[in-house]
């Protein structure tokens, strides 16, 4: 009788253990949540910001900050986060926690009797989008979601210099001839010197000169040769005139020597 009082006993206590901790499992079990999908596809300028907020103090300026909140009193606390952003060409993916990447990150507590870690932090290049995004938590709950963000400044790209092509090295030109030196022209023969006028005779200087009759303009175009036979004839005729007046003067002399004046 003992025997199987002890067998009923253990069998009880076998059947209490088993309650208990089917009792207990829902709350050791974990759930998965994905992020509120008016909050997809987003940039950190959609949402409010708060740029004030401590916990974005070593923010960089060309970062943008992420919020994330746990709603729910029966969500529990956030035990990881996986969540994706566009780089505008490439999706990236990254986890909360995770110290080994380049992208900090960090859960955060409410603190108090009951502390629940329902805030989570990132920090992404601005600019980025995010695409999608979910959650691991100790809870249960629908859906986590953007608390605030603190928009950065989108650096401005460096242009890429163009690289100026190496020129090719062409091939000299063959040097051109130097052009022969163009023979000097012969030099002009000077003009022979104008034959000066031979001076004109000066006419013998005569007491009285005779004007020289001047000749009668011909009616051709050319000028005719000057007539000199007028010319000596009157010179001759002058020349007689003179000797005879100089014969005449010594005749009167001597007839004047000859006469003898009486007193």
């Amino acid at each position: 009788m003992s025997q199987r009082r002890r067998v009923a006993r253990a069998a009880f206590s076998a059947t209490a253990a088993t309650a208990c901790l089917a009792l207990a499992t829902p709350a050791w079990a974990s759930a998965t949540i994905g992020l509120k999908s008016s909050h997809l596809g987003k940039k950190a300028g959609y949402f409010t910001q708060q740029c004030d907020d401590e916990r974005f103090a070593n923010l960089p300026d060309d970062h943008d900050g992420w919020h994330f909140v746990l709603p729910g009193k029966n969500s529990g606390s956030f035990e990881t986060l996986t969540l994706t952003f566009s780089d505008g060409t490439n999706d990236v993916t990254m986890n909360i926690p995770d110290g080994a990447d380049a992208y900090p990150d960090f859960f955060y507590s409410t603190g108090g009797k009951d502390p629940r870690q329902i805030h989570a932090y990132l920090f992404t290049p601005a600019g980025w989008k995010l695409v999608d995004g979910s959650a691991t938590i100790s809870g249960t709950g629908d859906d986590f979601n953007v608390s605030h963000t603190c928009k950065g400044t989108v650096p401005k790209p460096t242009p890429t210099p163009t690289p100026t092509p190496t020129p090719s090295v062409s091939e000299s030109p063959e040097p051109s001839e130097s052009p022969s030196a163009s023979e000097s022209p012969e030099p002009s023969e000077s003009p022979s010197a104008s034959e000066s006028p031979s001076a004109s005779e000066s006419p013998t200087p005569s007491d009285s000169a005779s004007p020289t009759a001047s000749p009668s303009g011909g009616t051709g175009g050319g000028s005719d040769l000057p007539l000199t036979g007028v010319a000596v004839t009157g010179m001759a005729l002058t020349g007689v005139a003179l000797v005879g007046g100089g014969v005449a003067l010594m005749t009167l002399r001597r007839r004047r020597d000859r006469i003898t004046f009486t007193g």
